[in-house]
């Protein structure tokens, strides 16, 4: 993951942008990138891009943001990775456009000369950036379809602040800090804090599959939504309406492969978290079959877990040497865990009830000197693995059978009648 932060001193009574607010808000993301930094701002002050670079694709000063074009008329920071970038990229080519890097960030910069806003549409991959039009006088802020990478915001009517982290965005200036009472019942509600808020009124989350333009003439405008669940899942029923019946199988693990053999696209070497599920040891298997690289696995267990049935470290160096893969097992102490709470609070950002075991097995893919790691999570909610997914379906029919069915009418109507009598 990268850092990306930046100012637009929209509203001509803005203050001109603060070259050493936008350098602390940047720094305070070096975890995020630590492989390099840049920063950028515009001849007239107004606005100013920074980033913190985590170098996956293209390691060499090329690949470095912000990244501007070769007419300087578009700048662009970003963070993540797209997918189709190879074949976005030929296609450019082919239409006579002349690449100075091999970096995905560069697609961005071509993509949007070509369809403006709407070249998001064309992105494969997890990502969230600022592309700055120095033509039109307005920023672009985009965030992927399903909220992977984050992207805050704070707008107080005269200058847009935007950074990666909550809390990078404290460090700089102009930021409403009064809590945000709709963040914290939210987090108490769902163990998260739902978007677009955060604990602070003055800072926003853009939300997933969305973008937000900002410019001289308007400002900023309401976030646009440029991808749907419900549209993507109309998709899938249709897809699934032309595979052929007992070809699901093959479809299925069709489909996995190639999602699979995407993510492996890297320049530095790619892991994966193994914990013995179905989840990522398919991913594993297909991730061997998908490359012929090596692949480094890593998984997690506590030390009193240890010689009990939640220990996953003996099933999954069995599954590793099935899969022939370099596998190691981490045990993690109770006075590890309690040394690096700290830490894990700290780089939490925005409060939640989950996470912690990624936190752990994130920090031993950095110390065996990963940068990129699969995982299987979200198999689970993808392909209705939780117990809960047949569970609730059987619980609706037996309620919509249920004597009681009516209950919820019946107390409406007592309800408006007692409302109207007091």
């Amino acid at each position: 993951m990268c850092g990306i932060n930046g100012i637009f001193a929209y509203a001509p009574a803005a203050n001109a942008v603060d070259r050493a607010e936008l350098l602390r808000v940047r720094d305070t993301m070096i975890e995020r990138g630590p492989d390099g930094a840049g920063v950028w701002t515009g001849d007239d002050g107004r606005i100013g891009l920074g980033h913190r670079r985590l170098a996956i694709l293209d390691l060499s000063a090329a690949g470095a943001q912000p990244m501007h074009s070769a007419d300087g008329t578009l700048v662009v920071s970003f963070n993540g990775e797209i997918y189709n970038y190879p074949e976005l990229r030929g296609e450019l080519e082919r239409a006579g456009v002349e690449f100075r890097s091999h970096s995905d960030t560069e697609v961005l910069l071509h993509l949007y000369r070509r369809h403006g806003p709407a070249m998001v549409g064309r992105l494969r991959g997890m990502f969230a950036f600022a592309l700055w039009d120095a033509r039109a006088r307005s920023l672009l802020l985009a965030r992927d379809p399903h909220g992977i990478k984050p992207l805050y915001y704070a707008d107080d009517g005269r200058t847009l602040r935007f950074a990666s982290q909550v809390s990078a965005l404290l460090a700089g200036e102009g930021v409403d800090t009064r809590p945000e009472p709709a963040g914290a019942v939210g987090f108490l509600l769902w163990g998260s804090v739902p978007e677009p808020f955060t604990l602070y009124r003055g800072i926003r989350l853009l939300p997933a599959g969305s973008t937000l333009l900002v410019n001289e003439a308007a400002g900023a405008g309401a976030a646009v939504r440029y991808w749907s669940l419900s549209a993507a899942l109309q998709r899938s029923v249709q897809a699934a309406a032309a595979v052929p019946a007992g070809g699901e199988a093959a479809f299925m693990r069709e489909r996995l492969l190639e999602s699979v053999r995407a993510h492996l696209l890297s320049d530095v070497p790619v892991g994966a978290f193994l914990s013995a599920g179905l989840d990522s040891s398919t991913l594993v298997g297909l991730a061997r079959e998908a490359s012929p690289a090596r692949l480094r696995t890593l998984t997690l267990t506590f030390d009193d877990l240890q010689g009990t049935a939640h220990d996953e470290c003996p099933a999954a160096s069995l599954i590793a040497r099935h899969l022939d893969v370099d596998h190691t097992c981490i045990v993690l102490s109770a006075g590890e865990q309690e040394d690096e709470l700290d830490r894990f609070f700290a780089a939490m950002d925005q409060p939640t009830i989950d996470g912690i075991n990624t936190w752990f097995v994130s920090r031993a893919a950095q110390q065996a000197g990963l940068k990129v790691a699969l995982s299987g999570l979200g198999g689970d909610e993808l392909l209705g693995g939780y117990a809960t997914f047949a569970e609730h379906p059987r619980l609706r029919a037996r309620a919509h059978a249920s004597p009681w069915r009516h209950a919820p009418r019946l107390y409406r109507g007592a309800h408006r009648l007692l409302g109207a009598r007091l």
